[in-house]
Formats: structure tokens, C-alpha cells, sequence
């Protein structure tokens, strides 16, 4: 069931768009929660609880769209909206359902579904938030073909569920972090042999989705995956043996368990050393940038100290002449001297360029000071950058690590159950 919904204002255009006569058939299904029993009745009373609030689109428009080629039902239409309903909060508000039938270009007539609910809380008089709708209204959609098993759309099998040789990071940390639906995986097998017409093409399929087929013991025909488990094709593809060998020929002709699962060891391989190269390469940059910018810092701090002290040497020679101006000169200079002015004098200059000198100094260590600050910034703002980088260097390395040791081990690992049809 495809799902595309939107908030929106203008409720009347919204009204005529779903009673277009474009459509060979239009069923007004519903219009719950409103006093009015048409659309357009109901839309406008939307509009009017609205305008107590500052939302401009106050309305939530939903169309469902069910798989082609596949009758739903009403009831099956009925339990999706509920279940909209509860991913979206939008439980108990008003809202009006319509169904629409329409022939497509292959002259096959389809049933859609259309829902609209008010957003206004008139309770609270807020509008329902509709943060993350079109990630919650995937969730669900991809629940409803695991659950009604129609042939999923390429687009809602998860990441984790592709050749590894393609991981990005985080589909990577993905894969290793979380279990695997066993609805998606007999879904990828199932699509992957209905689409596939030899044994190349569905050996491309499946590895396409990160496993690779071999020949397994008991005369099965059996598929790895990246954790080194085991699936047996017939039972998880809904097939018998014999449909399966007509496809994929003799036993014989496919690889190994071991040399399958050594192939999966060796293309992650090739995947984990690609994502360590990037940390290592993001770490490069990072320390690139760091020695930049402490060049930078220092050039900059040189020319500080450079001003500074030119400055304090003018202000010094200024305030060594006004000093000296203070010491009378000839008879008065004699007289001075005669009364120890001229000594107090001296030592009241003496304590003005010790406390001088002091200030020069305070000021030289304060630019110092926010220097070394400026830097252990720096370092402080590197350290935080490169913690996470290095931190995935390391596991990818320990992943490598186990990579090896699995390509090495040649060994098969005990089946843990996957093997088992849901």
C-alpha cells in the first residue's frame, strides 16, 4: 500500500479535486467527526476551527494506493487508516474517506482511497504536529506488504538488505547492529526468483541484496549472508527442490558453503578497508586543518608581540621623559639638591618605572596567555573532532580483523535457525 500524505490548507479545492468526475467512479465513504455530511460542509467547518489557531494547514490529506495488479478490500482500507490514525496521533479527529475507481493506461480499473482529517485539537485549539510523517507512513506501508506478502517496491527493503561491497558507514554499523526480518528476507527471495529467468540472474538478484547461493549438505540448494547464515533457497523462496534445481542446475555446478562465505569474507573486506581509508583520510584532513590553523595562531601572536612591544617602547620613552622633566635644572636644580627635593624626585621616578616595567610585563604575560589559551582551544576542539573518527578507525580495524580470521577459519558456522521458514 502506497502512501503519500500531506498537510494542507484550502479546503474547498481539496473538496472539488476529490469529487472530480475525471474519475469513473467517486464513493464518499465517510465524513466522521464534522456536524456537516458533504466535503465541502466539512472543509469549511475545518477552516472556520482553524482560524482560532494560527494554522494555515489545518487539514492532513492521505491517498492510499494498493499494490498493482492486487484486490484490496474495504476492511483491509478500514484497518490501514486506524493504524494511520495511531502513527500520527490523529485518533478521534473529524475526517472524511473517499474512494475513487479509475482506469489506467493499461485499461485495468483500480480502487484508491483518499482520507482527510482536521489537524486542530479543539480541545487544546493547537494544530497535531506532523513531524516525520512520510518516514512513519513508510514504516507502516512496508508493514502492510511484509504482512499481505505483495511484491515489495525496491525502495522499502531496508539498506543492510544490499551488497556489502556498497555500505556506507552507517549502512555498515547497521548491518552488524540489528537483526534482520525474516517478512523481508523470504520477501527479497521471493522477488528475487520470480523476477530472475536463469541461474545467473537470480545469483545476481540475491547477491544484489548481500547473499551469496551455494551448495549446501543433504543435496540443498542453500544462501549465505554476511553473518555467515544459512537459508535454504526452497523454503525460504516458497518453491519445491525440484523447481529450484530446474533453474539452478546441478548441485555441483554452484560453490561451496565455505567458498561462498569466503567470497562475502572477502568482499567485506574490501568494504571495511574502503571505510577505514575514509576515517583515515578524514583524520588527515582534520590534522591538516589543525596544523593550519596553529600556524595561523602563531603567525598572528607574533605580530601581536611585535605590536605590543613597539608600543610599549614609544609609551616607555615618553614616560622616561616626562620623568626626567621633573628634575629642575641650574640654581633651583642646586636648591633642590640643597633640600632633598631633588632625591625625592629620583625616588618617586624609581617606583614609577618599577611599576611601569610591572604593567609592560602583566600586559606581555596576558597576550601570552590567551595565546596559550587560543591553543589548548584548539587542541580541545581537535581532540573532539578526531575522538569519533578514530574511535570507528579502530572498530573497523578490529572488524578487518575477524574478517580475516573468518576467511581463514574455512570452517562452517553452526546453523543458529535461520535456516527455518518463518
Amino acid at each position: 500500500m502506497i502512501m503519500v500524505g500531506n498537510s494542507r490548507g484550502n479546503g474547498q479545492n481539496l473538496a472539488r479535486h476529490l469529487l472530480s468526475p475525471e474519475n469513473e467512479h467517486v464513493s464518499v465513504h465517510a465524513v466522521d467527526g464534522f456536524m456537516s455530511d458533504d466535503l465541502h460542509g466539512a472543509f469549511k467547518e475545518a477552516e472556520a476551527v482553524s482560524r482560532g489557531t494560527r494554522c494555515k494547514k489545518y487539514l492532513f490529506s492521505l491517498s492510499l494506493n494498493p499494490p498493482k495488479g492486487v484486490e484490496v478490500g474495504t476492511e483491509v482500507f478500514n484497518d490501514t487508516i486506524s493504524r494511520v490514525e495511531n502513527k500520527l496521533n490523529l485518533s478521534g479527529q473529524p475526517k472524511a474517506v473517499v474512494f475513487h475507481e479509475k482506469s489506467g493506461a493499461d485499461g485495468k480499473t483500480r480502487r484508491h482511497c483518499h482520507v482527510v482529517w482536521s489537524r486542530i485539537d479543539t480541545q487544546a485549539m493547537k494544530a497535531i504536529p506532523m513531524d516525520y510523517s512520510k518516514r512513519r507512513l513508510n514504516e507502516l506501508a512496508k508493514e502492510l506488504y511484509l504482512e499481505h506478502e505483495w511484491d515489495m517496491p525496491k525502495g522499502f527493503i531496508s539498506p543492510r538488505f544490499r551488497d556489502p561491497k556498497n555500505f556506507t558507514l552507517a549502512e555498515w554499523q547497521q548491518a552488524k547492529r540489528q537483526g534482520q526480518d525474516p517478512r523481508e528476507i523470504k520477501a527479497i527471495f521471493q522477488d528475487c526468483w520470480k523476477h530472475s529467468d536463469s541461474k545467473k540472474a537470480f545469483a545476481a538478484s540475491l547477491k544484489a541484496h548481500g547473499y551469496h547461493i551455494a551448495r549446501g549438505d543433504r543435496c540443498r540448494y542453500v544462501a549465505t549472508d554476511m553473518k555467515g547464515k544459512v537459508y535454504s533457497i526452497p523454503k525460504w523462496a516458497s518453491l519445491k527442490t525440484k523447481e529450484v534445481k530446474a533453474k539452478l542446475g546441478d548441485r555441483e555446478s554452484l560453490p561451496s558453503l565455505e567458498e561462498a562465505k569466503a567470497n562475502i569474507a572477502n568482499t567485506l573486506s574490501l568494504t571495511v578497508e574502503r571505510l577505514a581509508q575514509e576515517q583515515t583520510t578524514k583524520l588527515e584532513a582534520l590534522e591538516k586543518d589543525k596544523q593550519a590553523k596553529a600556524k595561523a595562531l602563531a603567525e598572528k601572536h607574533a605580530k601581536q608581540r611585535a605590536l605590543q612591544k613597539s608600543l610599549q617602547e614609544q609609551r616607555a620613552t615618553k614616560e622616561e621623559q616626562a620623568r626626567q622633566e621633573r628634575f629642575n635644572k641650574g640654581l633651583r636644580g642646586l636648591l633642590d639638591r640643597v633640600t632633598g627635593q631633588h632625591s625625592r624626585t629620583n625616588t618617586q621616578d624609581k617606583i614609577e618605572a618599577f611599576d611601569a616595567a610591572k604593567r609592560d610585563q602583566q600586559q606581555r604575560d596576558e597576550l601570552i596567555l590567551r595565546r596559550l589559551q587560543k591553543q589548548r582551544d584548539l587542541a580541545d576542539r581537535h581532540e573532539q573532532a578526531t575522538a569519533k573518527p578514530q574511535a570507528l578507525r579502530t572498530e573497523l580495524r578490529t572488524d578487518l580483523e575477524r574478517l580475516e580470521a573468518l576467511r581463514n577459519r574455512n570452517c562452517t558456522p553452526k546453523n543458529d535457525g535461520h535456516d527455518r521458514e518463518p
